[in-house]
């Protein structure tokens, strides 16, 4: 028996790190997960979501199940939550498409500006959304950053913003996926572009895009947008942690300062994907265009340095 009220969602990649805040949002939003997917097996946390989910590790009985049930009627999969790794979204936002279901896609989008334009196109065959989420727009402190920004736009008021961001990582990363620039994109896209989104939602599309350094643990750049300039630096390594976060024993710093004033949102994280999933089943999430610019950036400093 199936009930109208409720969508019901597949998820892709499900012993990925990000899965669980997916399977929270789908939760939260009082709505179900039937199937899922990964080629690892360890994925017993879907047992405190959702117990009663298939589960699937290849991708073709996968595909053949969510055709099975759009045949049916009844359980359709309504929306396919995709937490894969980097390379893989534009498949598997495919797949989703070809199985007549929206897909919500974790960032980045795809690694390719140009694979966005085919995206669309898909888009407009199957009358299908695809959905990115970039939660930080959600983020109260981002939110009332850029409500005071679009106040000040007027005076033509150019910013200087500093941006830091490490999140220690250790020698796993770089025999994963995420170590290899093809698969993930590299440091800036893989650790990045959600900041690089949230920098150009609020300041506008990059200017200038200079890279100072790129190396595979960490790097360094300028931009120059339409309303600001940043100085941005991106690590992996703990090494550079500032003193006072290696003292209290943090993993992680970040700091972003606008005309040196800094924005604290260090907390408030908590259910930013419950509420990315709130907008999509409105109507209202992020499609594919918002993405546009901050794909086109992590590309561009991808590629700067060969």
């Amino acid at each position: 028996m199936t009930n109208k009220n409720i969508a019901y969602f597949a998820l892709i990649g499900a012993a990925g790190y990000i899965a669980p805040r997916h399977m929270r949002a789908i939760k939260d939003t009082n709505n179900e997960l039937i199937a899922a997917l990964d080629p690892f097996d360890s994925v017993g946390i879907i047992d405190s979501y959702f117990p009663d989910a298939q589960f699937f590790t290849e991708p073709e009985r996968f595909d053949r199940h969510l055709d099975k049930l759009r045949r049916k009627g009844g359980k359709k999969v309504d929306y396919v939550s995709i937490c894969s790794p980097n390379y893989l979204h534009d498949a598997h936002i495919r797949m989703a498409l070809r199985n007549d279901a929206h897909a919500i896609c974790e960032k980045p989008l795809v690694l390719n500006p140009w694979n966005i334009d085919a995206l669309m196109e898909i888009e407009k065959e199957t009358g299908k959304r695809i959905f990115t989420i970039l939660q930080l727009r959600h983020h109260p402190a981002i939110k009332s950053l850029k409500a005071k920004v679009e106040k000040e736009k007027n005076t033509n008021k150019s910013y200087a913003i500093n941006l830091q961001y490490i999140t220690s990582r250790g020698a796993w990363y770089h025999h994963s996926w995420k170590g290899k620039t093809e698969k993930s994109g590299g440091i800036a896209t893989n650790i990045g572009i959600h900041f690089f989104d949230m920098l150009t939602w609020i300041f506008g599309d990059c200017i200038e895009n200079t890279v100072e350094e790129y190396q595979t643990d960490h790097a360094a750049g300028k931009l120059k947008l339409q309303h600001a300039s940043v100085n941005w630096f991106m690590s992996i390594n703990s090494q550079h942690l500032p003193e006072q976060a290696k003292s209290a024993g943090k993993p992680t710093f970040r700091s972003i300062t606008v005309d040196g004033e800094e924005i604290e949102f260090s907390g408030g994280f908590t259910d930013l994907h419950t509420q990315s999933y709130e907008h999509i089943l409105k109507g209202e999430g992020f499609g594919i265009e918002q993405a546009r610019s901050s794909i086109q950036l992590v590309h561009d400093i991808r590629n700067s340095h060969q």
